[in-house]
């Protein structure tokens, strides 16, 4: 006998579901739960990232030189981007003053062994800004395609279970079909916010890699002197890295 549509639900569709549908709803439940995980990191990590920049950047410009800087650096260990950045910076300008640039990693000028350092401090902090946006892009993919199989395959078990009782009228039919459809809503329930966080992180970290390459530019000019041709080249990566 086929249930009443009264009595079918969410708790009914999980009840009576086989092996591949709760699977499928597993699958969703552990995507919906590893998106969030990120959005709420990624969040908190913003607004770490926030504060301990503001501080810094406020100590950066009030000081008196770079050997303050540096000394700052020396007792506080780099935890945000700027400090990171800046960190590799005046360790680049400490290395050629010791190797006079005699050395393969600091050959060039002055001004060239900053621009690499910093150059590739952009690299690496753009890798860690990265980190969980492909889980976000492939949740917000694979998400709604999951549900949708998991409808199809609970539509085709509901019309077999039909189809071998004989009940075929509308009362019938509506409560098991409506039940699959649950799953088409669990994926989009699981993709719309991954999507979201998605945008939003890019978003973000287009905005942090251009500010680092402002201040990679200040950098140099404060550490490098001379910084002809250095700024194409920290801009063009920044831009290269938030695209």
């Amino acid at each position: 006998m086929q249930p009443e549509v009264s009595s079918m639900g969410f708790e009914h569709f999980i009840g009576q579901a086989d092996m591949v549908s709760k699977v499928l709803f597993c699958i969703l439940i552990l995507m919906s739960v590893v998106s969030w995980l990120i959005i709420i990191l990624k969040a908190l990590q913003g607004l770490s990232e926030r504060v301990r920049t503001k501080k810094f950047l406020k100590m950066f410009w009030s000081a008196k030189s770079v050997e303050d800087i540096d000394g700052y650096l020396a007792e506080h260990t780099p935890n945000n981007y700027h400090e990171i950045l800046t960190d590799a910076g005046v360790h680049a300008v400490q290395r050629y003053q010791k190797t006079h640039g005699n050395s393969l990693r600091d050959s060039g000028s002055l001004s060239e062994v900053i621009t690499r350092a910093l150059s590739t401090k952009l690299d690496e902090i753009h890798l860690r800004c990265e980190n969980g946006v492909t889980a976000l892009a492939a949740v917000s993919a694979t998400a709604p395609f999951v549900g949708l199989f998991g409808t199809v395959w609970g539509i085709y078990h509901a019309l077999i279970e039909i189809g071998s009782t004989g009940a075929g009228t509308i009362d019938k039919v509506a409560g098991p079909v409506g039940e699959a459809l649950i799953m088409t809503g669990v994926g989009l329930a699981v993709a719309i916010p991954a999507v979201l966080a998605h945008s939003w992180v890019t978003r973000r970290n287009q905005v942090t890699m251009g500010a680092l390459d402002s201040f990679a530019f200040e950098l140099l000019n404060l550490l490098g002197g001379d910084c002809s041709g250095c700024n194409n080249d920290c801009h063009d990566k920044a831009k290269k890295q938030g695209a």
